[in-house]
């Protein structure tokens, strides 16, 4: 989430004879004045002042978009209630043995196949030799009986495959683990995995048989090389066809989230491919459920259904250089028209933030999604900042309903009550009930990020922190400019928030340390907004200046 606009450093060692740079900020009260009273007072009403404490950034204002109402990970029937589920289970338990027999034997026999099939073979960055190929068609039907064994005994399919040379990348929707098998035995396609997948047993195997392109989702250069790896072998007649689930995730098949990018990069034509488990008494989808609960539901079904719709290709316009998110978007519209489902903004950013908040015990885990790919688009957060924040949000402690009431917030953040608090509170508490959700913990706070003057607001911060001029700050320097926003500050007070900054625990704060603590709170600029404004008398009002 760098800004590349931001990169150059704005303090200078040397004296420069450039102008200094001003901006002008609406004119306020900024004195932040503290009465005896009010550090006595743990309860006040932090929505008093509407005062916006990031204005001398330029922010002008919070706007939280409402949560959504979908839920594109759930599974309708997690568990097994009624009385019409009992008996049938109990009526295909010796089925779910034989079935749980046949399945090993599949597995067993499909993985050795596979076995011989790489045997000696080390030029896999090359097409899979003929000879080789032809063995995997032993995995293939152990793959088929390996569908027959979870209850899909007959698979109904609409429209045709079309031909490689016309259609190199299919996409598809991905409800469960059953999609890539069927797909595995339908057309052997080369698909793109995460990297932990080659380390699974048997599964590791023999997707490497089917040339997987690794990727970590996490790291930049892993993505480009997968994009790269995904042209190279659709370029190329003797690949097979690359197959992506562009979700990036299992969703229950009612929603369609947002797309990744990696499949349209490359500008080859896409067909898609639609999925649905029609169901009445059993969701097949692999939302919040156990591996383990899904199989065993599969195995004592009388039968699942399974559809599979081959849509028309979808081609890139403008002689394949359209845009890779336009070209992402037209297909993603034309998969959920074919669904009849609704798109939503969810990603697998998603899934991070509900794992984190499950992990956590959380009562609503499903709170805590905010539709992590339109965060991205506005703030440039990445998925790993929004759980990093999460943590900070849960270490407030919310109650039942996933929110935080102002006294926890202070404790998270190491202030005490005073104008400044209220006013950093009432900035986030956009519905102002008195407490905050996590979704406006993080718009808050990425909106503070993205501000063009947080980057220098930060250098000048650690600046006029420094006056010893060593680059390095002392517990009582950091303290003398607190001060400055929260008066009447006592020393153990200071010494909570110097740890904040202080990660490595020596008693000083290097400059890297001090902006990335600011990076990771970011609301905590806000207390050296002091020292970065200046008042104007012939103006009445508060200028942010570019010190050397």
């Amino acid at each position: 989430m760098a800004n590349h606009d931001l990169e150059s450093p704005l303090i200078s060692s040397q004296l420069s004879d450039s102008p200094h740079l001003i901006l002008s900020v609406p004119d306020s009260d900024f004195s932040i004045q503290q009465s005896n009273n009010n550090h006595h007072n743990p309860s006040p009403n932090p929505n008093t002042s509407s005062r916006n404490p990031f204005e001398f950034l330029g922010s002008d204002g919070l706007s939280v978009p409402a949560p959504s109402t979908l839920d594109p990970f759930k599974n309708d029937t997690p568990y097994i209630e009624g009385l019409y589920e009992l008996i049938k289970i109990v009526i295909c338990l010796p089925i779910a043995i034989a079935r749980l027999v046949l399945f090993g034997v599949c597995l067993a026999t499909g993985y050795v196949a596979t076995k011989i099939a790489l045997k000696g073979w080390k030029d896999m960055h090359n097409p899979m030799p003929k000879w080789r190929s032809r063995l995997m068609w032993v995995t293939r039907g152990c793959a088929r009986c390996i569908l027959f064994s979870f209850g899909y005994h007959w698979i109904k399919r609409k429209g045709k495959l079309a031909p490689r040379e016309i259609a190199p990348i299919v996409v598809s929707n991905h409800v469960s683990y059953i999609d890539p098998i069927f797909y595995f035995f339908e057309f052997f396609p080369t698909i793109v995995a995460a990297e932990s997948h080659d380390s699974m047993p048997f599964v590791g195997t023999i997707i490497r048989a089917m040339q997987v392109i690794y990727v970590n989702r996490f790291f930049p250069s892993s993505r480009k090389h997968a994009v790269n790896e995904v042209k190279r072998k659709a370029s190329c007649d003797k690949f097979p066809r690359v197959l992506l689930f562009p979700e990036g995730t299992t969703t229950n098949g009612k929603v369609l989230i947002s797309f990744q990018l990696g499949a349209f990069i490359p500008g080859y034509a896409i067909q898609p491919i639609i999925v649905r488990y029609p169901h009445v008494h059993f969701d097949q989808s692999w939302g919040n459920i156990s591996l383990g609960m899904l199989m065993f539901k599969m195995f004592t079904q009388f039968h699942n259904f399974m559809e599979v719709e081959y849509l028309p290709v979808v081609s890139p316009l403008d002689n394949c250089k359209e845009n890779p998110a336009h070209f992402a978007k037209r297909t993603s519209h034309t998969i959920a028209s074919a669904l009849n489902v609704v798109q939503t903004y969810h990603s697998y950013g998603d899934v991070m933030l509900l794992m984190k908040a499950s992990e956590s015990k959380q009562e609503k885990p499903s709170s805590y999604m905010v539709e992590m790919a339109k965060v991205e688009s506005l703030f440039h957060v990445s998925s790993l900042e929004a759980v990093d924040f999460l943590d900070k949000f849960l270490s407030m402690n919310p109650d039942a309903s996933g929110r935080v009431k102002f006294h926890d917030f202070l404790r998270a953040l190491r202030v005490r009550t005073c104008t400044l608090s209220e006013e950093l509170f009432g900035f986030l508490d956009v519905e102002k009930k008195g407490s905050i959700t996590f979704k406006q913990f993080l718009y808050g706070s990425a909106h503070v990020l993205k501000q063009p003057l947080f980057r220098q607001a930060c250098e000048l911060a650690f600046t006029e922190c420094d006056t010893g001029g060593h680059g390095l700050i002392s517990e009582q320097e950091l303290g003398d400019m607190i001060r400055l926003a929260i008066p009447n500050l006592d020393e153990d007070e200071i010494h909570e928030l110097f740890n904040v900054f202080d990660t490595d625990g020596d008693g000083i704060v290097s400059k890297d340390s001090f902006i990335s603590c600011l990076r990771r709170n970011p609301l905590l600029i806000a207390l050296f907004a002091p020292c970065l404004v200046h008042k104007d008398s012939s103006q009445g009002g508060y200028r942010i200046l570019e010190v050397v």
